[in-house]
């Protein structure tokens, strides 16, 4: 592990030599410089502006040309001003239609100057991304992602920019929770090691030879899969991850956090570094903007908000709207075409179950002839609408590569998912064919009341056929009771069964529910 710090610093040595003769002015009292850095995170291929529902008069916010109007204004009002992301661009219809191609073709149009690595990065393949980030001239960063079993790094660990006379050391990093999210069969060739050690050598390197460390980072908790969130404080994760390296790392100026959707609608200052910890909701509805004072190296003011990216305020870049119209046009056949219609808004819930969760999960069970039907709430992203259901639709839904796992799972494992899904660590796991009673005031791993399946009592060693995802099915989401059952992969994409379904049904209504019933200690006080 040290011969990969060594490493670390070596690279960052000859950034040194290669720019140790570039002019930089000092004097006695050094005139206040400012800086504006501009940063996204979690935009998941949100290409169109998005109804914002929980507001009044549902104004629209967000999109992919409207985000870079809003960019662009700012650079011709201020002079030295980076972009930057911290990761998971990737998901969504038309990157799982270009394997991520149109997400990096976008950034490229908008100019931004880096950014970190998600663990959606890695849909598709570690081999896939890799190809994606070498075919764009900005800097993709992942300091502690190595070649398994190499000090051979994944992608580069740092970069050095320069504007208007102000240098900025940035250092990307992925978290070890985001790296548990991550596609396992996707990542199978990496390792990502803990990054407060990496990070810190990467500062003392860096420090000497620029104005501001800039970490961007992909870590903390996964965050609520829901546009809505903001909405709703009670789905927000902490930054607890990103508090905690800032104090272990000094030196670090900027941190731009990315991975757990947390708004942080002032800049947060650490109280011991006085590290600037910021980030988004995600989605692109929010542009975060942090305008730093400098005299020398150091920050002597700063103000920070997120810009909200009003959709119909915005006149559409139109490099970027141009881009987005011909991604759309290339994969119409894909996109288009009605496949069926729902009577409801079939809606998604992160924390508990919902109509969307049990649709999935109905369809799932019903066409594999399953006892049960197992999901994750994290794998569906986008609403189905009342009325026509395109094909376009459910991509946006389900826009993972994930494929129909059938699995043998006795009475006690199918125990052991849903205790892990009444943690909420990852969501609520969305079911079918069962009715499970549980306990919110118990201790994680005891909340489970009460499981019926088929409409009897579950049996401990009775094995039931199980349908699930690949995802889940390759211990995805910590889900490692799965990793024990013997399974078969019908190797059909979850949306491609979804479509069927809907084709052959032709109306979907909306699914019964009471499959996961929360109950107050009094309610079972004598079970």
């Amino acid at each position: 592990m040290l011969r990969r710090y060594f490493l670390l610093s070596g690279f960052v040595f000859c950034c040194a030599l290669f720019v140790a003769f570039s002019p930089h002015v000092v004097s006695g009292e050094e005139q206040v410089r400012e800086v504006t850095i501009l940063y996204t995170n979690d935009f998941h291929s949100a290409f169109d502006p998005i109804p914002a529902y929980w507001m009044p008069g549902t104004p629209k916010l967000g999109g992919a040309a409207q985000l870079a109007a809003l960019i662009n204004q700012i650079r011709q009002r201020e002079k030295t001003v980076f972009l930057f992301d911290t990761g998971d661009m990737f998901t969504g219809m038309l990157s799982f239609l270009t394997r991520g191609e149109a997400l990096m073709e976008m950034m490229m149009s908008i100019s931004y100057d880096a950014m970190a690595i998600g663990n959606h990065e890695f849909d598709y393949g570690s081999e896939n991304f890799s190809r994606q980030m070498n075919a764009v001239p900005f800097p993709v960063l992942g300091a502690n992602i190595f070649y398994k079993g190499t000090d051979h790094p994944y992608s580069r660990p740092y970069t050095i920019l320069e504007r208007h006379g102000v240098r900025l050391g940035v250092i990307g990093i992925i978290g070890q929770d985001a790296r548990s999210v991550a596609l396992p069969s996707g990542i199978t060739n990496l390792e990502f090691m803990d990054p407060i050690p990496v990070v810190r050598a990467a500062v003392t390197e860096l420090r000497p030879q620029v104005d501001l460390i800039v970490v961007l980072a992909h870590q903390g908790k996964t965050g609520p899969m829901q546009t809505d969130a903001e909405a709703h404080p009670d789905l927000q994760r902490d930054f607890d991850e990103d508090v905690r390296l800032c104090g272990e790392v000094a030196g670090i100026d900027v941190f731009v956090g990315g991975h757990a959707h947390r708004g942080i609608e002032k800049p947060f200052v650490h109280p011991q570094t006085g590290t600037l910890i910021v980030q988004t909701y995600g989605y692109g509805t929010r542009l975060g903007y942090l305008k730093l004072r400098l005299q020398g190296k150091k920050i002597v003011s700063h103000e920070g908000e997120l810009l909200k990216v009003w959709s119909d305020k915005l006149t559409p870049d139109p490099v970027v709207a141009a881009k987005v119209r011909f991604y759309k046009e290339k994969m119409a056949a894909e996109i288009g075409g009605v496949v069926g219609q729902s009577k409801v808004r079939l809606v998604r819930d992160y924390r508990a179950e919902s109509l969307l969760g049990a649709f999935v999960a109905d369809v799932m069970r019903k066409t594999s002839s399953a006892a049960v039907g197992i999901t994750n709430a994290g794998g569906l992203r986008a609403d189905l609408p009342e009325g026509p259901i395109t094909r376009g639709d459910v991509l946006d839904a389900l826009p993972f590569a994930n494929t129909l796992v059938l699995c043998e799972m006795t009475g006690a494992q199918i125990r052991e998912v849903l205790e892990q899904g009444f943690t909420l660590e990852r969501g609520m796991v969305q079911v079918s064919g069962l009715r499970a009673r549980y306990d919110m005031s118990r201790p994680s791993g005891k909340r489970l009341v009460e499981l019926r399946i088929g409409g009897l009592p579950a049996e401990d060693q009775k094995v039931y056929r199980v349908a699930t995802n690949s995802f889940l099915a390759q211990g995805g989401d910590l889900y490692q009771t799965f990793l024990q059952t013997k399974q078969d992969d019908t190797t059909k994409l979850i949306s491609t069964v979804v479509m069927e379904y809907l084709q052959k049904q032709g109306a979907a209504g909306a699914p019964e529910m009471g499959r996961l019933v929360p109950v107050t200690p009094r309610a079972h006080e004598h079970d």
